[in-house]
């Protein structure tokens, strides 16, 4: 079920079988496990045991529930690539932007940035906001690229 990989982790291998529970339940994790039993023809204890098998392996990390934040008014999100002037202030200022509620995501890069955040907020009045007086006053910070996205055409994970 495992192999190592080239950056000493190990790799988990799914079958057939492994695969379309997975893609079942990626679809909608709500998914009656005996409907999903039915459809490929083992029994629910049988799903139930790969899944655990599979949670053990790391391969699950859990479940969750998709807000759609559009209805609870935050309807602009940003990308913002963050410089700093010195590698050293990295931890603290990760720790710092972690503080801001409306970062949903943060990255250490290769290229021009340090950082690269993804950010959600109620419109550009609040993106501005956020950015000059919490993002931009984040000791280490020396400047900010933003990128506002105007529609997200993908969203997916990756296929099995």
């Amino acid at each position: 079920m495992k192999q190592a990989s080239e950056h000493n982790q190990e790799v988990v291998k799914l079958d057939g079988i492994d695969k379309q529970i997975l893609n079942h339940l990626m679809t909608d994790a709500r998914k009656p496990i005996l409907e999903i039993a039915r459809k490929i023809g083992i029994s629910g204890a049988a799903i139930h045991q790969r899944l655990k098998k599979l949670e053990n392996a790391g391969l699950i990390e859990g479940s969750k529930f998709i807000i759609n934040t559009k209805r609870l008014g935050y309807t602009t999100m940003a990308y913002i690539g963050i410089f700093l002037d010195k590698a050293m202030n990295n931890p603290k200022a990760v720790k710092d932007l972690e503080a801001i509620p409306e970062v949903l995501e943060c990255h250490y890069t290769t290229g021009n940035w340090s950082i690269l955040i993804k950010v959600l907020c109620r419109d550009n009045e609040h993106l501005m906001s956020i950015l000059n007086n919490q993002i931009q006053r984040i000791e280490g910070v020396s400047r900010t690229e933003t990128f506002i996205s105007l529609n997200q055409q993908i969203d997916r994970q990756i296929s099995i």
